[in-house]
């Protein structure tokens, strides 16, 4: 691991109808992942270090043996394995490719990484032995289980990680576009192990508001399966930024959703941290982050089998689903019959919501997209871009947008998906909002919303979800409302890839 990645408070918004992960068909049961096990691969770790210069750095012997020691247990049981090279700084280095083939949708794949490599000054036990071993105990517990997943798994340890991402770049610059196509997620997992630990989960849906904004869409879904782990066994998560300084970075670059787990590096547990989970306050996560202690001591027994657990529960859970099947679903490419001012009380004077191909525009930051979440065209308010930022965004009041009347199957689970941004300048407040409902013959129900505040938020797509199933059986619409009621706020919203499944 490079550096620190940037920590945020997760946020929690009471709504009428709770917002959870889509459903999928039943999956099957994770395993208890043997800590004994993976700590036998972190011994691997040290015993090679201790015999290559006390290091598994890129181009030292230390290295290839990992690879090579991993590369043996995937192939002795049954994984259909590749060793990457790849030359950097004059070095050649290797990322470890296993992919189980028995089974699995191969233009469906979920891909699971670690990096490899430590840096020069240590055995790199915790950073990164402790993600590498749990994923390769969990791969091998695949392998134990004969499993038969919908989707391809692919696992990967990459080379050359602490040198600037090295091994997962070449990886991912050197996939045909059709390939990578293919990957449907990829779950890092990069120090998992902490002395003096966390338990951050990578927020895609940027639901913490800070740093780089939400991983490509599908994201969030990764956030949330790894947030239901922590969740069942007691332990509260928090946020950490997609800041690309782990091996999500190129995969994220390219479109492919991401996610994964973290337990701290040089960062300073805060008093909060402690009361919330244990351990010491104003001491570094990892006292021994890039240095020479950072050995089979350097280990929390807790944390690293609590995250190798969840390292499982991700991977069955979402490899072994049934994938939903889609009720109903509207990207805008055409027009759907979806009516704008809905109930004639629309009060805003300019950026009504409309289909179309939207314009860019710029304020402190981006507030109108001009990019979609897929095709040319989304809702949005306002779609042209004026001489000035402000010349089409929302001003007056309330703009709504609701949609076809939608049938509702019953049985089963159904869940509401979309794509959306808020944008607003500083002068915003709380009176300004995104705001989704559900419309029936009985009345309406916010099912979201996004309050303005008084700081500047650029646009940036999310990804949000809401339960559905107490609608199943009922003829339903979808309404959207969007407002600037902080008098001259600079305001704009954008809707996109709107989708019912069961």
């Amino acid at each position: 691991m490079r550096t620190l990645r940037a920590i945020g408070t997760a946020v929690i918004l009471a709504l009428p109808l709770a917002f959870t992960a889509p459903a999928t068909a039943t999956a099957a049961a994770a395993p208890d992942i043997s800590l004994a096990a993976v700590k036998a691969h972190l011994n691997e770790f040290q015993t090679i270090a201790n015999a290559n210069g006390g290091n598994r750095a890129h181009g030292r012997p230390g290295y290839l043996a990992s690879a090579n020691y991993v590369k043996g247990r995937l192939d002795a049981a049954g994984f259909t394995t590749t060793l990457q090279s790849f030359t950097y700084n004059g070095a050649t280095g290797y990322n470890v490719i296993a992919e189980w083939t028995r089974a699995g949708d191969p233009n469906d794949v979920l891909m699971v990484g670690a990096h490899l490599d430590s840096v020069t000054a240590g055995p790199g036990i915790n950073d990164n032995g402790s993600g590498s071993a749990a994923i390769l105990e969990t791969a091998l517990e695949v392998a134990r289980q004969n499993l038969t997943p919908a989707k391809r798994l692919r696992f990967a340890w990459w080379g050359a990680e602490e040198l600037g991402l090295r091994g997962s770049q070449f990886y991912v610059n050197n996939l045909p576009a059709a390939e990578r196509s293919r990957i449907k997620g990829y779950l890092n997992f990069d120090m998992v192990g902490s002395p003096n630990p966390g338990y951050f989960v990578y927020d895609g849906d940027n639901s913490d508001g800070t740093g780089s904004g939400p991983g490509p869409a599908g994201s969030a879904q990764l956030e949330r399966t790894l947030q239901d782990y922590f969740t069942s066994i007691g332990v509260p998560t928090r946020g950490t930024d997609f800041d690309g300084r782990s091996d999500y970075g190129p995969f994220i670059a390219v479109g492919i959703p991401a996610g994964g787990t973290f337990t701290g590096a040089e960062g300073i547990k805060s008093s909060a941290q402690a009361s919330l989970w244990g351990g010491t306050a104003g001491q570094a996560f990892d006292r021994c982050y890039h240095r020479s202690c950072d050995t089979t001591a350097n280990i929390n027994d807790t944390a690293l089998d609590r995250n190798a657990d969840a390292i499982a529960y991700a991977v069955w859970t979402i490899a072994t689903a049934t994938p939903p099947v889609v009720v109903w679903q509207d990207t805008f490419e055409a027009d759907n019959g979806w009516t704008v001012n809905p109930g004639g009380t629309d009060t805003a004077t300019t950026g009504a919501w409309e289909r179309g191909d939207p314009a860019a525009t710029t304020s402190s930051g981006a507030k109108q997209l001009g990019t979609t979440v897929s095709g040319s065209n989304d809702l949005v308010t306002g779609r042209l871009a004026g001489a000035s930022a402000g010349d089409y965004d929302i001003d007056g009041g309330v703009t709504s947008v609701r949609s076809p009347e939608i049938t509702l199957p019953t049985g089963g689970t159904l869940n509401l998906s979309l794509s959306w941004y808020l944008a607003h300048g500083s002068n915003s407040s709380s009176a300004d909002y995104f705001r989704v409902s559900v419309v029936t013959s009985a009345g309406t129900t916010q099912v979201f919303q996004q309050l303005g505040a008084a700081t500047n938020r650029n646009g940036a797509w999310a990804t949000a979800t809401a339960n559905l199933s107490s609608y199943a059986g009922q003829t339903v619409r979808i309404l959207i409302q969007a407002a600037d009621a902080s008098g001259a706020s600079l305001v704009e919203a954008g809707v996109d890839d709107v989708k019912i499944t069961r």
